[in-house]
Formats: C-alpha cells, structure tokens, sequence
C-alpha cells in the first residue's frame, strides 16, 4: 500500500487509524515518522514519504514520533492474510526467530539461501531482517524501560541486544533520547499492589470495530484447567517460552487489550507479546473482513449485530493440533476433561501465586513418554494422537507461524484418522490461515441449516466459495448465530 502516494496522503489527512500498522509516513522537514494516525499537523506532500514498516524508515535515518509512538500501533494485517515467502518472514521475525535462529536459521527454515531472503524483504518491506528484528528489539525496549525500574542492562539483554553499547546507540537513534530520559518520562510499576513481582502491565491495540465476546467467549469456553482459567472478568493462561515459562492475563478494554505478563525470563517478552496478539487475533483487518462478509445477504444480519469478529487462535502450534485430535467427534466438555488428564499426567509443573494456573501445555516431546494404554478414547483417535505427536517429533510436520498452509494441510490429512475437519481446524486456529474453512463442524452445520443454508458438508463447502478469502471468519460469524458459551463473556458462570 505505501507505493500508492495519494491513497496514502488522504489517509493521513482523515488521520485514519484504520491504516495504522499498514504503512509509515516519514516527514522530511523534521526527520521523523509518524503513524497515519498521528495528531500532529499533516505535512505538505512535498514534504513527505511513505514506507512499509518502522524498519525501513528507521534505515532511511528515520527516528519514531514522540507523539504518536508508531512502533506501538497494530501490526500490518497484510502478514496475516498472506501466505508467501514474505508474510511467512515477517511472522517468524516477530515471533523472535531471527534472535534466536540468526538470518541464516530464518532463511534455512523458510527454504531459502540468506541472499534470496534479503533480496525479497528488501524490494517489498524496505529492510532485511536484521533491520526489521532489530526495530522489535527497540519497541521491547522501550516497554521494558516504560512499564518496569529493571536495570537498564537487564533491559538491554532482556530486548536482544547483544551490548549495552548496542542498546544506547540504538534508542538515541530511534527515539531521539536517552534510555534515562525516557524513563524519566514514564511512570513504571504503576500496577496495583496485587500484582505478581516481575509483572509488566502493557496495552495491546487493536483495530476496531473489536467484537471481542466472541474470541474471549472462545477461548473462556475452550479453556484447559490447569492451563487456562476465567477469573473475575480476566482470561488467564500459562505460556511455554523459549527461554521459560510465563502466565498471561487478558482483559478486553476500549480500543485495545489490557495485558498482564509474568515471565521467567524478561528476553521472552517480545516473543510472549507477538503470541498474545495472535492468540487474540489483534492484527486483523476487521474493516475489509465485515466489508466483504456483508455482500452475503446470509451473512450481513450476523455481521452488523457482532461485527469485528476475531478468529480464536493459539500462542502454540503444536497444543492447538494435539487439541484439535482430542476434541474430534467429542463435545467440548469431554474434549477439555481429556486435554486436562494430559496436562496432569504430561505437564510441567508451574506456580501461580496469583490463581488456580497449575501446569504448562506438555511440549510434544514429553508427550512422546504417553502410555497408550492410559488415554481414555477410541483406538482410532488415540492412533490418530500417537502418529501426530511422532510426526510433530521428527519434524515430518513443521506447525509455526512460518508454515506453509497448504502443505501443512497435507501433510495432517495424510496421517491416520486425521481428517479434513481436524486439518481445517489446525489451519484455522494454529496456522491463521483467514480461508480455512471446516465445513463438517457440527456447529457451522447448524447454523448453517438454521439461517436457511444447507447443513450438506460438500453443498457447504461449494456454498463457501462465495466467502472467499475470509472463510475462517466467516466460521466464526457462523458460530455467532448459536446459543452456546462460546458466545458468551465473561461467562454465564463467572457473572
């Protein structure tokens, strides 16, 4: 979008924040770029450039708004909705790869050499990925410098940098003043007196309209005791980090997400804050998802009562799979009762001071030790479960925000006992595929029947077509249309 000029202008002049996180625009009089949004005075044409990313303006010599803050706007939502070699870059990088892997590991696990990787990020976002991973280690920089009295060089180590040589440099040349300075200007460790030491309070943005009942109401519904928990009007869970474990609280606010972070290890921030964003699917683009929904006739009353519906994801690939596995032909219910015994049996052991949060999601590693003989299902699932944790073992099935959503999808339907309903599942709530689309769920049959489609799984699949490439939310406006808890926050329970 940044190469259209004039789009680009008027959407800075209406200072839409529809198209925050879609580009930058860079003044060229004062030497800094400024999210589409932003309050400021708009800039004469003359006067102005756009970029993709805060990367590339950064590169171009660039520094962040102090009004406006850009590196703290939504994320583009053209990563999510795209499925080349570049969207499936820019996940991997903002989910922590390039720290952790390096260049070379991003380019290995995407099928590339490191010169084709750079080429392409370069002609199409502006910057390669040292570029773009190193603007992710300023912005976590600047929230753990904001949000807590850490010493500057945890915080330096804690964002990625490799130096606190690196880190000053780096945050003088981004936003324009000292690491102290910026402190001084925030008020960290504003939390109430309840909260758990070495928290991080922080807001997650998101595009409006939000309709957030339905995916907190999914995820609340869904939840896995010992792992996930409701407690007073908060959804609570455990998350397994690279560098260790965490608890996360969530509660939905007006224009954005309240988040409440308690990691092991301050250096898992950014990848535990790019998690909660999928989880909650905050980088959608609601606009153009209820836009295109809304041409169906069948669709536009479910649109215009809960538009901004979010798809339920997942902050980890290989749970949600192995979820999805236990919950085929069960209800709910009995599909968390069985998700739960793993967790017991299987789990690492976690503690919450602050709830009822008692283990972590076994990694499919320590789910390879499963004693077929002690899980309580069908012999067809229970192959289904050992041949997907194998698969998942040995890397015959790679599931990551980097995958390739077809492939993967072949790869699931060509193990025992999986079929396309679990693959669309996976695709939909793993992989974020946005046209996953699980025709044979029992759920999206009857709604489907009840606002006068036809229940049919192959006639709705072809009738899907018409939803195309916003099926996976057109699932959840479908489940909208039930009576069910996933509709339903905070929950009936709780209130």
């Amino acid at each position: 979008m940044h190469d259209d000029f004039d789009r680009c202008y008027r959407a800075v002049q209406s200072k839409d924040a529809r198209f925050d996180g879609w580009f930058v625009i860079a003044v060229l009089s004062t030497g800094i770029y400024c999210r589409p949004s932003c309050p400021a005075r708009t800039p004469l044409p003359r006067n102005v450039a756009f970029y993709a990313s805060s990367a590339a303006a950064q590169r171009a010599g660039f520094r962040s708004c102090k009004r406006c803050r850009p590196d703290a706007s939504p994320g583009s939502p053209e990563w999510n909705i795209r499925g080349d070699v570049v969207a499936r870059a820019m996940r991997l990088i903002a989910d922590g790869t390039v720290d952790r892997m390096g260049v070379t590991g991003l380019a290995s696990q995407l099928g590339y050499t490191t010169r084709q990787l750079e080429r392409l990020l370069n002609a199409e976002v502006g910057a390669g990925p040292l570029a773009l991973a190193r603007a992710q280690r300023a912005q976590t920089a600047r929230v753990l410098i904001e949000t807590t009295t850490l010493p500057f060089g945890d915080v330096a180590f804690g964002a990625g940098f490799s130096s606190i040589r690196q880190f000053n440099d780096t945050v003088r040349e981004v936003f324009d003043v000292t690491p102290t300075e910026l402190r001084r200007r925030s008020t960290p460790g504003t939390g109430t007196g309840t909260t758990p030491p070495g928290s991080l309070h922080l807001r997650l943005p998101a595009r409006m309209p939000f309709g957030f009942e339905g995916v907190f109401g999914h995820l609340a519904a869904t939840a896995v005791p010992g792992v996930e928990e409701v407690k007073s009007g908060v959804f609570r869970r455990s998350l397994r980090l690279p560098l260790g474990n965490a608890i996360v609280a969530l509660a939905p606010a007006p224009g954005h997400v309240q988040c409440t972070l308690t990691l092991d290890d301050f250096r898992d921030l950014t990848v535990a804050i790019a998690r909660c964003r999928r989880m909650l699917d905050l980088d959608a683009d609601p606009e153009a998802v209820d836009a295109a929904l809304s041409d169906d006739e069948t669709l536009r009353p479910l649109v215009q009562k809960a538009p901004g519906q979010r798809v339920p994801r997942t902050p980890d690939e290989n749970e949600m799979a192995v979820r999805a596995v236990l919950g085929q032909q069960v209800s709910t219910r009995a599909a968390r009762t069985l998700a739960a015994r793993l967790v017991q049996q299987y789990g690492a052991a976690i503690e919450d001071p602050g709830g009822g949060l008692t283990h972590v999601f076994p990694s499919t590693a320590q789910l390879a030790e499963i004693d077929p003989s002690r899980l309580a299902m069908p012999a067809s699932r229970r192959r289904s479960l050992l041949a997907l944790v194998e698969a998942l073992n040995t890397h015959d099935i790679s599931l990551d925000v980097g995958s390739d959503w077809e492939q993967a999808k072949r790869q699931l339907l060509s193990l025992p006992g999986i079929g396309p309903w679990t693959a669309e599942i996976i695709a939909m709530r793993a992989l974020g595929d946005p046209d996953a689309f699980p025709a044979a769920d029992l759920g999206v049959r009857v709604a489907a029947k009840h606002l006068g489609l036809t229940d049919d799984v192959r006639s709705l699949e072809s009738l899907s077509g018409r939803w195309r490439p916003w099926r996976a939310y057109a699932t959840q406006y479908l489940w909208t249309a039930l009576e069910h808890p996933v509709n339903q926050w905070p929950p009936q329970e709780a209130a």
